[in-house]
């Protein structure tokens, strides 16, 4: 094998070596591999054959390399991330919260789309390869959120995939105009999903919130993701009603339903019935492990074929001071809300976070072997477990061969 130079992980990287098509990645432990091995990349995607000539070499110095994770489910469009403290006033139901979203928003001196993109780059920079990103749509903002968000995902392209949902957090049917705002942002091509939120403990109305939101996407060929919080017999009529619709409109692999904290705590048999019918669905879930009474059974709902992805939810916004945008951190959160201490219990967290949100997405799995995209990060330590307990700094991460970030700070950007 014959190379340009040899690069070390916290040496900087050339316009050229960023753009090359072929890149070896020398000295890396997949998964914590006690023997170091090449990873060579061609075109974005890991190969088995032999580096071309002329392949750019970069040294890892024997860093562990673990897949990129996906962000099933985070708002960065409320964001204060990076803006002088916040400080939150008391609030209690969904609309006080709402109310103080619009406070903040107006409080906020920077553009709503120069926090998301600082916020989705900063993602990027602790190994998010993908998010789905649940942007306010409401006449309190118009189509802002949309649009900023919009503009952060172009800026972003190179290094982050991102869905955008059109969410309707004033609700649908309680608030007047919001109906037109999901419309337009579907009908433009804006976004690629369209939410709904409680439909019977907020909005008031489940058939007939349902049946706008329903109508969006069979009409305009996008997707539903449901926010969904309401509990027992009242969050299942809810979850059925989605069910129902989404077979009668043959939406089949089209909807996700977020939260969705009345699954939690069912009884076995229950659970499995109504997993069976989610996965005859297509209907996919998201948690963000909030607490272990309310996190998903993940690992039930997986073995019924449903998808369950794992996700941020806000950060550092009007609902909450916390979140970080890190999904290596909200593995590290499931693993603990879940009582985690075997190491294959450690590593199934991680999985959740990297593979879950993957296949929600529809993106191809990234598993670092010969065909797998080239997305992953590097991080000192010992073994997987570990690093989902230790938590270890990203010293750089790659994104179809490519390195994107470097020490916590955007490259070739």
């Amino acid at each position: 094998m014959q190379a340009d130079s040899t690069v070390s992980p916290t040496a900087g990287l050339s316009r050229r070596s960023m753009s090359a098509g072929a890149t070896v990645f020398k000295n890396v432990r997949p998964y914590g591999a006690k023997l170091p091995v090449d990873l060579t990349v061609v075109d974005g995607v890991i190969t088995a054959d032999p580096a071309p000539r002329g392949a750019e070499v970069v040294d890892c110095e024997g860093s562990i390399a673990l897949p990129t994770l996906v962000d099933a489910h985070i708002h960065p469009d409320k964001t204060a991330w990076g803006e002088p403290w916040v400080t939150r006033n008391p609030a209690g139901s969904i609309a006080e919260y709402t109310a103080e979203d619009v406070k903040l928003y107006h409080a906020l001196r920077t553009p709503l789309k120069v926090r998301a993109e600082r916020l989705m780059g900063h993602a990027v920079t602790q190994g998010t390869r993908a998010m789905r990103a649940h942007v306010d749509v409401a006449p309190a903002y118009d189509l802002v959120g949309v649009e900023g968000v919009g503009s952060a995902r172009r800026a972003l392209r190179h290094a982050l995939d991102v869905e955008i949902v059109a969410f309707p957090q004033h609700g649908v049917i309680r608030t007047p105009g919001t109906e037109e705002l999901l419309e337009e942002a579907a009908r433009t091509g804006a976004v690629d999903r369209v939410g709904g939120i409680d439909p019977i403990g907020f909005d008031e109305a489940l058939d007939e919130q349902l049946d706008v939101v329903f109508g969006i996407a069979d009409r305009h060929g996008v997707g539903v993701d449901m926010h969904l919080h309401e509990r027992a017999a009242t969050g299942l009529e809810s979850l059925r009603a989605i069910i129902d619709r989404t077979r009668a409109l043959s939406l089949q692999g089209k909807v996700t339903v977020s939260h969705v904290f009345c699954v939690p705590g069912l009884p076995e048999r229950e659970l499995d019935r109504l997993a069976a019918d989610l996965a005859d669905a297509g209907i996919s879930l998201t948690t963000v492990a909030p607490s272990a009474d309310l996190v998903l059974p993940i690992g039930r709902l997986r073995e019924h074929g449903v998808h369950v992805g794992l996700g941020s939810d806000g950060v550092r916004d009007s609902w909450s001071p916390f979140g970080n945008a890190d999904m290596l951190h909200r593995s590290h959160l499931l693993a603990q809300v879940q009582g985690a201490r075997l190491d294959e219990e450690l590593e199934a967290a991680f999985r959740s976070g990297a593979d879950g949100g993957a296949r929600l997405l529809g993106l191809p799995v990234a598993d670092l072997a010969p065909g797998s995209p080239a997305d992953f990060l590097l991080v000192r330590g010992e073994c997987l477990p570990q690093v989902v307990v230790d938590l270890p700094r990203r010293e750089m991460v790659v994104r179809g061969g490519r390195v994107v970030a470097r020490d916590g700070e955007l490259v070739g950007h």
